[in-house]
């Protein structure tokens, strides 16, 4: 039989190493057998090529035919069931060719069932299977210190399989790696201490180790058996314990004189934190079983782990609490709130481990500590912080986001900022980069060779200890740092707010205090100058009755001008008093009709008699409303005054008083045809002393819309008018106190 060997993916180069799609390599591995199967079908898609010699199957013969040509009708039968019912699929024993395997089942997100069928390997007898987990689970205590509890995993690791050389990799916050607990034969070189760039297990790599959680490679030397037939449509195998290696990974492997490798994800708060890798310089294979118990220690490590991150983290929040809680007793003292973070003990910068902090408010910066100068926080402020979305910001290297930041990394490398509610208001920590050196395994630097003017990857050949000196980085900012700075910003925007709501309520407080007193002084005032203005009427009168006939015509037109401004002059002042009294006087709610409400003030203007040719159409389906009869007839008064006064120059007068229902509002309106106003004074014509209509043609003091204004307000409603000039005005209101 001669089955050629699956295509290769596209080569890998420079630019998507982190791309490479190493969960559809179609192979196996030589140790066993992956078959790849549409379950609803029971009709097998793949079979691996080395099918004919473990299994005594070559894959054409097992291509398209039911799992019974494998394995026993009940054994699919049971398979089957727990896939329909959802239920977990645990590996199931089978024999072949005389030999003992384990059939290990799962299903792909698309609903493609996969088997593996690997050798049964070595029996562990239940009593030392038990001891093993024991031995796990005493061990591995999280009261001691992280590298300690690292170095008890690894060292377990390698007293249970006998790897040659186990460690803990653990990742930084940008995927570097560094090994930082290690176990190994005593001929073999250290490796603790060195550090591997992310590019060594690229992105797809730590998403399947994220997802399976174990890997074994039995041989690196082996020769792939691949899938047959080759899939349009690719099957997902990255749970597959048989998957083939990518050939990047193999050569990376063999660069390293290793036979055999094993690594187990150690998966913390969901996400990947580290790697226990175990390498074996000739091949190595343990088994299923085995493999799982290298899973639960990894899980035992990260629960445990994860116990002391959070003691940690606690113990460092309990810290920062307390200095919080002194800085809000500091900001609820002192009325300046920067003095009150920067002047006192303790300041700001107690809260966080840091050489210095910075506080931008009102444009105006304050240093505290070991700081970059004014002009460079500034750009700081500038070129980074406030071009970030989010209102934390933190970083361990500064210099990445701003390049003129390596002028000062011996004061600010490190940065951690927060922006204060949406005011500008920064408070910023900094920290000194920590000038170190780093041993690499190797140049860290991505190897390739160029083809066709393509650079392709290449692993390292050399791995031994690269050294490189590491300038313009700080340590990096723990999540309890991040916390505590939340913590704080949450604080002084409770601080600011509530000292802002009672800032305007003292000034709403004095506004209410300062209008009662206008009100009071306008009545006032509005009744005192009545007393004389009577006695100007009243002599003006007898002048006119007894001594007009005296006069020249000036004294006569003067007498006349004086009576004329004595009069408006008393419109004017009851205007005032009418306005002052809204405010004076609470709401007295009755129900009644509208309807007759307006007749009412028609009637008593007289409007039939002084505009006989102005046509009034009043609804006569015009709600009854719940308000203060008294002030409602203000505002319809003033209303229909002013709609009647402003129509009467016009050829035909209109106007209509009318409703329409919006939700559960009625809103009323008055409408009339006459001169109008410039829309862009739809609001100004509510002030006090504004007229819709500046010509002397038409009479008034300017305060009746005001005073319809404010009892629209008093009753929690609103008014507004639509109009352009020549085209008529159009009032709108409604009120809301039915339920008061």
């Amino acid at each position: 039989m001669n089955i050629t060997p699956t295509p290769q993916q596209q080569n890998v180069d420079i630019t998507n190493c982190d791309r490479e799609p190493i969960h559809i390599i179609e192979q196996s591995q030589q140790h066993g057998v992956i078959l790849t199967v549409n379950y609803q079908e029971n009709k097998i898609l793949q079979a691996s090529s080395n099918a004919i010699n473990l299994l005594g199957f070559s894959p054409q013969e097992l291509v398209g035919n039911p799992l019974e040509k494998l394995f026993s009708e009940e054994a699919v039968r049971t398979l089957f069931s727990k896939i329909e019912a959802k239920q977990n699929l645990y590996p199931r024993e089978v024999s072949f060719k005389n030999q003992q395997y384990l059939a290990i089942s799962h299903l792909t997100e698309d609903e493609k069932l996969v088997i593996d069928i690997e050798p049964f390997g070595e029996t562990l007898s239940p009593i030392l299977f038990q001891e093993e987990l024991t031995k796990i689970l005493k061990e591995i205590k999280d009261t001691d210190p992280v590298k300690v509890m690292c170095h008890q995993a690894v060292s377990l690791i390698k007293d249970l399989y006998g790897y040659d050389r186990v460690m803990m990799y653990h990742f930084d916050e940008e995927w570097n790696g560094e090994v930082i607990a290690e176990v190994k034969e005593e001929n073999l070189e250290s490796w603790l201490g060195l550090h591997y760039p992310a590019t060594d297990i690229p992105k797809p790599a730590r998403q399947i180790f994220l997802k399976q959680g174990v890997r074994m490679i039995s041989d690196v030397n082996y020769q792939p058996a691949p899938l047959f037939p080759e899939l349009k449509e690719k099957i997902n195998l990255s749970k597959s314990e048989l998957r083939g290696v990518s050939p990047i990974h193999i050569e990376y492997l063999k660069n390293m004189n290793v036979g055999a490798s094993l690594t187990v994800a150690v998966i913390l708060n969901g996400d990947l934190w580290g790697l226990i890798a175990c390498h074996h310089y000739q091949p190595k294979f343990i088994n299923y079983h085995q493999r799982q118990s290298c899973k639960f220690l990894a899980q035992v490590f990260s629960n445990k782990l994860a116990l002391k991150e959070s003691n940690t983290f606690l113990e460092n929040i309990n810290s920062s609490e307390k200095i919080r809680k002194q800085l809000l007793i500091q900001m609820n003292s002192i009325s300046n709130f920067t003095q009150a973070l920067t002047k006192f003990s303790p300041k700001f910068t107690d809260l966080i481990n840091c050489s210095g902090g910075a506080l931008f408010n009102e444009n105006e910066i304050t240093l505290v500590g070991k700081t970059p100068t004014e002009k460079q926080v500034k750009k700081i402020i500038n070129k980074v912080i406030k071009k970030q979305s989010g209102s934390v910001f933190q970083t361990k290297q500064i210099s990445r986001y701003y390049e003129k930041a390596q002028n000062f990394t011996a004061t600010a490398s490190g940065v951690l900022s927060i922006k204060i509610s949406n005011e500008e208001t920064y408070l910023i920590w900094f920290r000194p980069e920590a000038s170190t050196t780093v041993d690499w395994g190797g140049n860290p630097e991505k190897q390739g060779y160029v083809k066709d003017g393509v650079q392709f990857l290449h692993p390292r050949k050399s791995f031994e200890r690269w050294t490189q000196k590491v300038s313009g980085i700080a340590n990096a900012w723990e999540s309890y740092d991040i916390e505590a700075a939340s913590n704080l910003q949450d604080t002084i925007t409770h601080v600011l707010v509530r000292k802002q709501k009672d800032e305007i309520k003292n000034l709403n407080d004095s506004l209410v205090e300062v209008n009662k007193e206008l009100e009071t002084f306008s009545y006032s005032v509005s009744h005192d100058l009545r007393a004389p203005l009577r006695g100007i009427d009243g002599y003006s009168r007898i002048l006119i009755n007894n001594y007009l006939d005296k006069l020249d015509d000036y004294g006569k037109n003067a007498l006349k001008t004086i009576l004329s401004s004595a009069e408006e002059m008393d419109l004017l002042i009851e205007d005032i008093l009418t306005y002052a009294k809204v405010g004076q006087n609470n709401l007295n709610l009755t129900t009644f009709s509208t309807k007759k409400l307006v007749e009412g003030i028609i009637s008593s203007q007289n409007i039939e008699t002084e505009y006989p040719f102005t046509s009034i159409h009043v609804d006569e389906n015009l709600p009854e409303i719940t308000a203060d009869k008294r002030m409602i007839s203000q505002v319809f008064g003033n209303l229909i005054s002013n709609a009647v006064k402003y129509s009467s120059k016009t050829k035909e007068p209109k106007v209509a008083i009318g409703f329409h229902t919006e939700g559960n509002k009625h809103i009323y309106f008055v409408k009339d045809n006459g001169v109008g106003f410039d829309p862009s004074f739809k609001n100004k014509i509510f002030d006090v002393f504004s007229r819709a209509n500046s010509s002397k043609d038409f009479k008034g003091s300017g305060i009746g819309l005001a005073t319809v204004k404010k009892v629209i307000d008093k009753h929690e409603g609103e008014i507004w008018a639509t109009s352009q000039i020549n085209e008529g005005a159009q009032f709108y209101f409604y009120i809301d106190v039915s339920e008061k």
